[in-house]
């Protein structure tokens, strides 16, 4: 039986389950299940956007984050990456740093889960070892999203940008072959599809970059890290180089090393200062909004300690203060999704948060109701921040 395709997994939750006790991974495939209170500051709404097929239609959960007022909003769409395993049982994905830094400029998001993730109705479209044809289905389920999104009164249906990340960063290439109406450019935060079973994958890969960039306008924004667990140097400029061997405009930023796996980049604290600014840039570009005109939507500026040598990131015996209580607590924080963190203080209190853009200070407020004052960031996305 063939292996499944290697793609955008989270990475902590199979290190973590590599390396802490059975217990503890029990609670921490128990804790990915709770449902997740809506972002009320953030205006955040769910719905379902109908997908009408030949046979069968699918109904696509959307997330929507819309600013104040009644519009119109430039759009902007984040395509999500794809978890291990299978993909329903992948959660809804909920980029609210992202969503925080656009509403600022005034954006609409919109969050679409393909279909077969989550709470979207139908089948994940596999494609087999056919890489370009997974991306150009996954594309579908974008496009009907923005159909129904650029059809309300509140969207501005001539400003929109779409971007994504790992899988979704694919997907995005993919749509920009649809030159869909509107859409003035991509971006590609590590975007790509690594089907391990399938001979010469990373060929594949480049040659599918090839024809979406040959098919492609509009503009692209491209994000690739030399530490990334999936597509090195190599890979990613191969795909780069490929795409717009046509004469398709796409800039590649390439960041160097970051953390453990730069493939993370998006979604982490100590990414904000290397897509935000290029990002702005691009939107500039494009003749899209790129300063801040709402800052009731600013990132909070709490700050994060420096990386520290204290111990592995995984290894639970050097948490200091720990008991069996709190040894559960740090294994449900290493299944969380970034951005993250983790506090904890002499007395045993402990607290973890994550999903939004200051994780780090509201893990340290719930740690302190019990702490008395005591706690300290143990660690913080990947990076152990402890110092004695």
């Amino acid at each position: 039986m063939p292996k499944s395709p290697r793609i955008s997994p989270t990475i902590a939750f199979r290190a973590a389950i590599g390396a802490l006790s059975a217990g503890a991974v029990a609670l921490l495939i128990g804790t990915g299940t709770q449902a997740e209170e809506l972002n009320r500051a953030l205006n955040e709404t769910v719905l379902t956007v109908t997908k009408e097929g030949i046979i069968f239609s699918a109904r696509l959960e959307t997330t929507v984050f819309k600013p104040a007022g009644d519009g119109p909003f430039p759009i902007v769409v984040i395509n999500h990456g794809k978890s291990l395993g299978y993909s329903r049982h992948q959660g809804r994905y909920r980029p609210l740093m992202a969503a925080r830094y656009f509403m600022q400029r005034g954006y609409v998001v919109v969050v679409p889960m393909r279909q077969g993730f989550s709470n979207s109705t139908g089948n994940y479209i596999d494609a087999g070892c056919n890489i370009e044809s997974n991306g150009r289905e996954q594309a579908k389920d974008v496009r009907a999203v923005l159909d129904y999104v650029t059809a309300q009164p509140y969207a501005d249906k001539n400003k929109i940008l779409v971007l994504g990340q790992s899988h979704g960063g694919w997907t995005t290439l993919a749509f920009g072959t649809l030159n869909y109406p509107g859409v003035k450019g991509l971006v590609n935060f590590a975007g790509g599809l690594q089907h391990d079973t399938c001979g010469p994958w990373t060929a594949n890969l480049v040659n599918a970059a090839r024809r979406y960039g040959a098919e492609t306008t509009v503009p692209s924004l491209w994000f690739y890290g030399d530490n990334d667990s999936y597509f090195g140097p190599t890979t990613f400029r191969l795909m780069h180089e490929a795409y717009a061997s046509g004469g398709a405009r796409a800039r590649l930023v390439a960041f160097g090393k970051l953390g453990r796996d730069a493939h993370l980049m998006f979604s982490s604290l100590a990414g904000r200062g290397i897509w935000q600014p290029e990002v702005n840039g691009f939107l500039q570009q494009l003749g899209l909004p790129h300063e801040v005109t709402r800052p009731q939507y600013a990132n909070p500026s709490f700050p994060v300690p420096p990386r520290t040598d204290f111990a592995s990131l995984y290894t639970l015996e050097s948490v200091p203060y720990v008991s069996e209580k709190s040894k559960a607590g740090y294994a449900a924080f290493l299944a969380k999704d970034f951005p993250r963190a983790f506090a904890l203080a002499p007395n045993g209190a402990w607290a973890s948060a994550s999903g939004d853009t200051d994780p780090h200070k509201r893990a340290l407020d719930n740690c302190n109701n019990d702490g008395q004052g005591a706690c300290k960031l143990y660690a913080v996305d990947d990076a152990v921040v402890w110092a004695n």
